[in-house]
């Protein structure tokens, strides 16, 4: 086993629940298997790649089948890290989009066994040399994440500097759907939306959210809960969300899809893009946080699956 999987063993492994590994890239792995769930994380990004609770028979998380699982390289699905900044940086287009603790190398932190029966994984990064390339501030950025058969992200960010900054933030997270036409997002009837798919023009939700072409919207001045409803699947995703005031819900539709070029044909051959959608717990635009110095924010989300 190579050496850095086997420290992280020898100090976090948990028995027959949590085990780290390494990839054939150098990636390091969490693999998470408790009676309620199985899940999967990589700490490159601190990015869960799998979720799926013991009661469905298919994955709630979904991860491109081609997904690319290198040093430094985004992993198309999962649960990405959006941090400090959502979608391009504001005044530098060098920077990377989404910010930039999304393909950086995390450290474990902390690691137990709940007497729910769940499993509950920390990991943790703080500025340095190598966060300061992109962002000149110090901070302390921690996530939490609590697996069984609902699954909890919290995202904890601290500012350990002299001055304030600002900060924008997402759980840039990958559900897996039956088919995207088929499925529709509740909870955001009446909420203002940007969409960044029809140059950004302000818009506000009727209804459920339906899904017939390429959609890329910020729901804006938002803190309700949603859900996906999937009736091929037969299930419904709900999403709990703290901290947030922004909700993004995504689909890249065919065309965007060919161009991303990662989305992989799906695991019905149906096309990758076709079996999954986005919906995002953060905050962005106008729903950026000032974080003064010694003040921390915390934004979470909590999903659970139910059937219909």
């Amino acid at each position: 086993m190579p050496d850095a999987a086997a420290r992280l063993n020898d100090r976090y492994s948990l028995a027959r629940e949590l085990e780290f590994r390494e990839a054939a890239g150098g990636l390091l792995f969490a693999e998470a298997h408790n009676d309620l769930a199985t899940a999967t994380v990589c700490l490159q990004g601190a990015q869960l790649t799998a979720w799926q609770p013991r009661s469905q028979s298919v994955a709630v998380i979904w991860t491109s089948a081609v997904a690319q699982y290198a040093m430094g390289k985004s992993i198309r699905g999962g649960i990405p890290v959006c941090w400090p900044w959502f979608g391009p940086h504001a005044m530098d287009s060098r920077l990377p989009s989404h910010g930039f603790v999304r393909t950086l190398a995390w450290e474990v932190c902390g690691s137990r066994r709940l007497e729910s029966g769940e499993t509950q994984l920390s990991l943790a990064m703080s500025s340095g040399e190598r966060t300061l390339v992109y962002w000149p501030y110090q901070f302390h950025l921690e996530l939490q994440l609590t697996i069984g058969e609902s699954l909890r992200v919290e995202l904890i960010t601290s500012n350990t500097g002299a001055t304030d900054f600002v900060l924008g933030e997402a759980l840039h997270t990958y559900f897996e759907v039956g088919d995207i036409e088929s499925v529709r997002v509740l909870g955001l009837d009446a909420a203002e939306f940007i969409d960044k798919a029809k140059a950004g023009q302000r818009s506000r939700q009727a209804g459920a959210v339906r899904f017939h072409e390429e959609l890329d919207r910020i729901y804006v001045n938002s803190e309700s809960d949603c859900a996906i409803e999937d009736p091929i699947l037969q299930r419904r995703i709900h999403i709990a969300k703290f901290g947030s005031r922004s909700t993004v819900v995504w689909s890249p539709w065919a065309q965007k899809a060919q161009k991303l070029g990662d989305l992989g044909p799906g695991a019905r051959n149906q096309g990758g893009w076709r079996e999954m959608v986005c919906v995002e717990s953060g905050n962005a635009v106008e729903n950026v946080l000032t974080l003064a110095p010694g003040a921390t924010h915390r934004l979470a989300a909590l999903y659970r699956v139910e059937p219909i």
